[in-house]
């Protein structure tokens, strides 16, 4: 359990960042993510509106997890960078499961 904390904990923040939008220190304002990248919802979005933006996404995706830095720890949060900063839901599932996990046993 400590080494899922001190994961879930990283993603958080801990390591001077955080990579779930919406929370923590820094965290990210530009996930690659069509829908958080629409100024005026349910208008259609399109390259011009949306994903070629310079500034944060319209719209925050509170507690979305990123793909995160890379093997040496570096991470621009940049929306065309889907390898970092897009919002999927295989880790998504992970990191919400270890959450629930952690809350579960007072961690």
């Amino acid at each position: 359990m400590s080494f899922a904390k001190q994961q879930i904990d990283y993603a958080l923040g801990d390591g001077g960042r955080s990579f779930v939008c919406g929370y923590g220190n820094n965290p990210p304002v530009q996930p690659h993510h069509r829908g958080s990248s629409c100024p005026d919802r349910p208008q259609v979005c399109d390259w011009q509106t949306g994903y070629n933006n310079p500034g944060a996404n319209y719209q925050t995706l509170t507690g979305a997890l990123v793909g995160g830095p890379n093997q040496n720890d570096e991470f621009e949060d940049r929306r065309d960078d889907y390898v970092r900063n897009e919002v999927a839901t295989d880790y998504n599932a992970g990191f919400q499961s270890t959450l629930a996990i952690l809350v579960a046993n007072n961690i």
